[in-house]
């Protein structure tokens, strides 16, 4: 399928799913060599979490698909650029390439806050509206010790 082809595809999605009831206005599609993998969308509200994101969503059915934290090689297709949470656990599934509609302002414009989170987190932690506490830091980083000592574990 072209790229022009799986956008189509993923633009249909979300609509069927937001007209369904079934979240908002966001799909996901992911491919592997032309194949699709996987396809998410928003279920924020149908499942009361607000991390299932169309693209949360997709990347977890395609790691079940694939039996693999691993996506590389994999694309992402999404009706709008990713938030920074989106965009973040592409990043940990080590996706090849992210293709995108509709960008942060036009989510911005009909209520979404991605461009108030990107901004946000270009603050230091001090400065951020959400209130952050560091406390225990030596204790906390003994697991992170043993973590690095470990031999026997799966680096990711």
């Amino acid at each position: 399928m072209t790229n022009q082809e799986l956008m189509t595809e993923v633009i249909a999605l979300a609509r069927e799913k937001m007209l369904a009831g079934e979240g908002g206005p966001f799909g996901a599609i992911i491919t592997r060599d032309g194949d699709i993998i996987a396809r998410g969308w928003n279920r924020v509200t149908s499942l009361n979490d607000p991390t299932a994101h169309a693209e949360i969503v997709c990347i977890r059915a395609a790691c079940t698909a694939l039996q693999s934290f691993d996506l590389s090689g994999c694309e992402l297709f999404v009706n709008c650029e990713p938030c920074p949470m989106c965009l973040a656990a592409a990043y940990w599934a080590k996706l090849a390439r992210i293709v995108y509609g509709a960008d942060q302002q036009d989510a911005a414009a009909i209520g979404f806050a991605d461009a108030a989170i990107f901004t946000e987190l270009t603050r230091d932690a001090g400065q951020r509206s959400l209130p952050m506490q560091q406390i225990m830091a030596q204790e906390a980083r003994s697991g992170m010790r043993l973590w690095l000592e470990m031999e026997q574990k799966t680096p990711y």
